[in-house]
């Protein structure tokens, strides 16, 4: 079992927000026709959380060439500026930390008090893009740009 032999998995996402007629928008990767994600991913064992992020947006949005590949900088979760080509990229603070405390689907924003061993730890990222970014998406996925008020209240049922 993979549990035992590397203990809690550590993922983490990035939210990239970015303005669209004047009104907030997250990007998420559409997976098929119904499922949509933050990017990011699963940390390596023992793979720092901002490195980690830098290689799954890189993996997941980056160009293949590497004239275009973007310059994602961390530093302490404060916003630190990056250009590359032209392009600004502002990745900021650790925004929230969702738990999971056994192998069920459910995440919690809190580790319950009775969980000395919680089987997952998802962090999520803000990300700042400018004004105009240029992303190569795998076939596989789609990029939206899904306003916020269609994921408030949103849930399904």
């Amino acid at each position: 079992m993979i549990y035992m032999k590397e203990g809690m998995r550590t993922s983490v996402e990035g939210i990239l927000l970015v303005q669209e007629h004047n009104h907030p928008h997250i990007l998420l990767l559409q997976i098929g026709n119904t499922f949509c994600k933050l990017p990011g991913g699963r940390l390596k064992p023992g793979e720092n959380e901002t490195e980690g992020l830098k290689r799954k947006l890189c993996s997941k949005l980056a160009a293949n060439s590497t004239g275009l590949q973007p310059d994602w900088q961390f530093k302490d979760f404060l916003i630190i500026h990056g250009f590359v080509n032209g392009m600004q990229l502002q990745i900021g603070e650790c925004v929230a930390v969702w738990w999971r405390p056994n192998f069920e689907t459910i995440m919690y924003p809190y580790c319950p008090p009775h969980i000395t061993k919680p089987k997952e730890c998802k962090k999520l990222f803000l990300v700042h893009l400018s004004e105009r970014e240029y992303f190569a998406v795998p076939k596989n996925l789609k990029l939206l740009a899904v306003p916020l008020f269609e994921l408030y209240d949103n849930v399904q049922t």
